[in-house]
């Protein structure tokens, strides 16, 4: 019914099925990124920022922005803790819905940051703090579903990691292997093209939430809930049926 998730909650996983999941994922992590710093002025994926900046205002003496650095690096620790309770439990209750739970999770988010974006925006002083909460929590839980499913292989959010492999890769691509003692260098070419992929799909993303962030506003992540929506459905409906035989 839908080629390219069919099968994403197998245990047994090839890495093209990571790869399929992984772009999908890394693309709702870009929009959402890229719509969340339209809306409220923050990279909310990027933690190593946000640890950097806390330091600095501690140093600086900005106690209320080092305190509100902290509570949103805690709220991509508890998307990520979230992650990892809610797929255990379903695994223990032998659901195949088990990673779809984290996702429908993010998916309501999403509906919750779209649907009353206006809000946000009449009322900025109260709701934009804790929209960033709200976009550091998803982030944190997206990124916890993509690293268990796939054993850390594939990261969503982590860009700096994905660009930093991508050139140890390029490095080994392009070094000249000459008469020297040892096994010769080889650049894994499969990696290679996953990393370019998931930061070409984390780019795309970016850019059609920014587009669609300018032109409608926040109602254009409904269709990225929706999208998380279409990966849950298939597992979902198995455990539906499965439990009402």
């Amino acid at each position: 019914m839908f080629p390219l998730i069919h099968g994403w909650t197998d245990v047994q996983r090839s890495p093209e099925a990571n790869l399929r999941l992984g772009l999908v994922l890394t693309f709702v992590a870009g929009a959402t990124n890229a719509g969340g710093f339209l809306a409220v002025g923050s990279y909310t994926s990027h933690m190593t920022g946000i640890v950097s900046s806390v330091a600095d205002d501690l140093v600086l003496g900005n106690i209320a922005l080092a305190l509100a650095g902290i509570v949103c690096l805690m709220a991509f620790v508890a998307g990520a803790m979230c992650t990892a309770v809610l797929v255990n439990w379903g695994l223990r209750q032998q659901l195949r819905s088990s990673y779809s739970l984290p996702l429908l999770l993010e998916s309501g988010a999403l509906l919750v940051f779209g649907l009353f974006g206006a809000a946000i925006a009449a009322w900025s002083q109260l709701f934009v703090p804790v929209t960033v909460v709200l976009l550091c929590f998803i982030m944190g839980l997206q990124n916890a579903v993509i690293t268990k499913i796939s054993k850390a292989e594939i990261r969503t959010t982590h860009i700096t990691g994905l660009v930093t492999d991508l050139g140890i890769e390029l490095g080994k691509l392009v070094y000249m292997n000459r008469s020297q003692p040892g096994s010769p260098v080889r650049a894994n070419r499969q990696r290679l093209r996953v990393q370019l992929a998931l930061v070409l799909g984390f780019f795309l993303g970016g850019l059609t939430g920014a587009l669609g962030f300018k032109y409608w506003g926040y109602i254009t992540t409904v269709p990225l809930a929706a999208l998380l929506w279409v990966l849950c459905l298939r597992p979902l409906l198995t455990d539906l049926r499965k439990h009402a035989a």
